[in-house]
């Protein structure tokens, strides 16, 4: 049974104004449906539902009159991204008509006392919360990455419940906020070389579609050095996207993983020992015989400063012959400004995009037909979302694709 304290119903009664009334409405019933026995304060939030394609004008009436109730955001609470980016949406060829209601879920979420950071990884631009923390996340690699890589607490929130956990400032303690709920359920011995980018999204994607919602537990046989944080937001990413994993530990590298009790005892076992069947599986949004790319994507999840480093050194000054984007949170692009290495990415024809993402954009409105990139989550989420044919591989593959206008296997 649900208990409240007194402050919980307070807020419940409407003590605090009719806005967060009805958040508390929304976390109360979540709680009572998965049969929490408390609230918990939570110290984040990020806040999925933000392009307007996905959230339509009913979306946009549903923020606004929020807002108009008084409702603001207690804790610190930032943006998934949006459909455009919000500065140079007219130089990339997105619709006024678009962009117009874009920007007026912008200006919705800002009244609601939401920071406008567009970014699915919020935790490289200062909404970095510690083991053990509470926090409301939504999207789904930015869970992923909240509870394995960083030890923080969350479920893996829808919108609404995450911006009623903001406008309440608390959660229900249920989930993956309890103990006995983050033990590993699927023990994965990693049998065969990972390596690149790729190949962690590759075996996310085998992970993720056995593990469905369970725990995993990877063990990396015969190495020692799988746990830079740019391969785990790529293995996390890719667990989320084929299947719906939240949570993930890996052997000697993230903060649970070495909890005596952490693997339970009635554990299943998976073997990767192949990544091919996920390449092929990642690449079945492509014609067989169309190897022409128009657009190469990285930064998905956003990219870090150490992903477009890389993609710099790759092109080497080289021009590229087709559309390259690499889309990044806002303060990250500026970043990366100042390190000369937007200057260089644009000498060569590519473009640093913020704020959005491919996968929530109207990309249809751009004419590209065949994409290609080194990220599982976009492979697995562009055919259906974007109606985009998908070429995935390594990052050298894909900026040499971005180079010559083709890809090779």
């Amino acid at each position: 049974m649900l208990r409240l304290s007194a402050k919980d119903q307070a807020l419940l009664a409407g003590d605090s104004g009719p806005g967060v009334r009805k958040a508390m409405e929304i976390v109360v019933a979540l709680g009572r449906i998965y049969g929490a026995e408390r609230l918990v304060p939570v110290s984040s939030v990020q806040v999925a539902g933000v392009s307007y394609r996905n959230l339509g004008e009913a979306g946009l009436e549903f923020l606004r009159e929020w807002a108009d109730q008084g409702a603001r955001a207690r804790v610190p609470t930032t943006l998934n991204p949006a459909g455009i980016d919000l500065r140079a949406w007219r130089e990339l060829g997105f619709s006024e008509s678009f962009a117009r209601r874009q920007l007026a879920v912008i200006e919705a979420y800002r009244r609601l006392g939401v920071r406008t950071t567009c970014t699915c990884t919020p935790y490289l631009v200062g909404n970095v919360p510690r083991v053990g923390e509470h926090v409301a996340w939504a999207e789904s690699s930015a869970v992923s990455y909240a509870n394995s890589v960083l030890g923080a607490r969350t479920n893996r929130e829808g919108g609404p419940s995450a911006l009623a956990a903001a406008i309440a400032g608390r959660t229900a303690a249920y989930g993956l906020h309890l103990d006995q709920n983050r033990r590993a359920t699927l023990r994965v011995a990693v049998r065969c070389p990972v390596r690149t980018l790729s190949d962690f999204g590759a075996l996310g994607h085998l992970v993720g579609r056995a593990a469905r919602n369970c725990v995993p537990y990877l063990v990396f046989e015969g190495r020692e050095d799988a746990c830079s944080g740019v391969a785990l937001k790529a293995l996390g990413a890719a667990m989320a996207a084929s299947g719906a994993v939240a949570l993930y530990h890996v052997a000697g590298c993230t903060p649970e993983a070495d909890r005596p009790d952490i693997l339970a005892s009635d554990h299943e076992t998976l073997v990767v020992d192949d990544l091919q069947p996920a390449y092929a599986a990642l690449n079945s949004g492509a014609l067989e015989n169309e190897n022409r790319i128009d657009l190469v994507w990285f930064g998905c999840p956003h990219a870090g400063l150490e992903e477009m480093a890389e993609v710099v050194r790759l092109l080497d000054g080289r021009r590229v012959r087709t559309a390259l984007w690499i889309t990044a949170a806002r303060e990250m692009r500026e970043r990366a400004a100042a390190e000369g290495l937007v200057a260089a990415v644009e000498a060569s024809g590519g473009r640093v995009i913020a704020d959005m993402c491919a996968v929530v954009a109207p990309m249809q409105e751009l004419g590209f037909r065949t994409l290609a990139t080194p990220s599982a989550k976009g492979a697995t989420y562009l055919p259906s979302y974007a109606g985009l044919r998908v070429r995935y591989g390594t990052v050298e593959q894909c900026v040499e694709a971005a180079v010559t206008g083709v890809w090779s296997a």
